[in-house]
Order: C-alpha cells, then structure tokens, then sequence
C-alpha cells in the first residue's frame, strides 16, 4: 500500500458521487466506490480508471444495515484505511406530505438515511480517531434544516441524522477528525434522481424545482473536510430572512 488516501463513497451514482470520486481522485485519494448495481458500479470504475482515478467497486445495499461493519472492513483491506467517508444515499426517496406520513414509511425512509449513516460511522471512526485523521460527510436534502409543507417523508429521517452528525461534530472536532453535512436544495444534475423527476413530467429548473452541478458539491464537500470552518452547509446558498 502506497501513503495515498482513501475516500469510501458511500451510495455511489453518477451525480454526486461521480464529482466527488473525480475531485478526490484527481488530489491522489484512492477511492472506494459502495453502490447496489455490480454490473453498473464494475462500468463506474472503469471510467473514472479511464480518467486517471484509482478507483474500486464493493457492491453492497446500504439498507442492509447488519452488514455495514464487514463492508467496512473489506474496503480497508483491500483499499487502505478510510481517510474520508461520503454518505448519499442513492434513490428516490419519495416526498409525502406530512398529513400523509406513517410510522412504516418513515421506518424505511430512517433505515437508510439514519441507521445506515450512524453504522458506517461507527465502522470508521475507531480507525479515524487511532490515526487523529480523518472525515465524515452525509449529503442530505434541505428539508433536513427547513420543513417545508408537502415535502416530509426524508425530512424526519434526515433532521436526525443531521442532530446525530452535528453533536458528533463537536465531540470529535479536537481530535483530528471532522462530521459534517452538505444539504443540498435541488436537483442534481446527471443524477438518478433527476431522471426520475423528468420521466415523471415535473418541470425541473423552472426555479421551483432548480438543479445544480454536482461539481459544485464536490468541491463544496472538499472545503468541508479540508478547511473545516464549518460543521455544515447548505447549496445552492440559502437567503433566510429573520
């Protein structure tokens, strides 16, 4: 094993997740890429190898939560320590209006958006805090700082993790490792999600369903974990008004 880092990319498509793997690829992480599809993750790699990353599949579904340690324990095997650990979750998490919302549909929303982050977490840090290095980054939706009527369902899931996240942010912030969030307010560009919003007719980047490049986000999450000012942030930037 060379000194290279590694980044584990945990929910791997090819919006976010094809940014990222690029950003940190072309800063010399050696990157492992966790997604559902073999077949589709085996072709990922290949583009990114074709592009100068050195890149690695470990197909796995993130919803099966009791597998998440060996996960974990295969990728350090085979591609090193984790440096830096992205959670996204790739879907379409379906938008329900809270009036709509049950205890069922927010259990399997939480299995994902919450019990799967807390494990990979609890997976990665030991080594992370040993070494007195290392990051953490979910990517979540807004609706994880702003509840807004008729788009629940992610919400609850979300706002929990991002408690989670925030009180581990000051818990560890001192020594070496970094716990953050990007929250992300639109559509992302090339995105599995965005496909699926335009075969289903809604009308995205007429400004109440924009979208974003998601190098944007890339290079957002790399001032996360390199600079370390802040525990989250929020893109496209947000105008609140008091």
């Amino acid at each position: 094993m060379t000194d290279r880092k590694t980044i584990a990319i945990f929910g791997y498509g090819t919006g976010l997740g094809a940014s990222v793997a690029r950003r940190y690829g072309k800063a010399g992480f050696r990157v492992a890429l966790v997604a559902r599809n073999a077949q589709s993750l085996s072709e990922r790699v290949d583009e990114l190898l074709a592009q100068g990353v050195d890149a690695r599949a470990f197909p796995a579904d993130l919803n099966e939560i009791e597998a998440i340690p060996a996960l974990v324990r295969d990728i350090e095997d085979k591609a090193g320590p984790i440096h830096t650990a992205i959670f996204a979750p790739v879907g379409n998490f379906r938008m329900l209006p809270a009036v709509d919302l049950t205890s069922a549909s927010l259990r399997e929303l939480t299995n994902i958006l919450t019990f799967a982050p807390v494990e990979v977490v609890r997976a990665v840090l030991p080594g992370m805090l040993a070494r007195g290095d290392g990051a953490i980054v979910i990517a979540d939706g807004l609706s994880a700082v702003t509840p807004m009527p008729g788009l629940s369902g992610p919400g609850p899931a979300f706002a929990a993790t991002r408690n989670y996240i925030l009180g581990l942010h000051d818990e560890i912030r001192d020594r070496g490792v970094f716990a953050g969030m990007l929250h992300i307010g639109a559509m992302i560009d090339n995105s599995t999600g965005l496909r699926a919003a335009v075969a289903n007719g809604l009308p995205v980047g007429d400004g109440r369903f924009p979208t974003i490049d998601p190098d944007t986000l890339a290079q957002e999450i790399w001032s996360l974990t390199t600079e370390r000012t802040h525990a989250e942030a929020i893109l496209p930037a947000q105008h609140h008004q008091h």
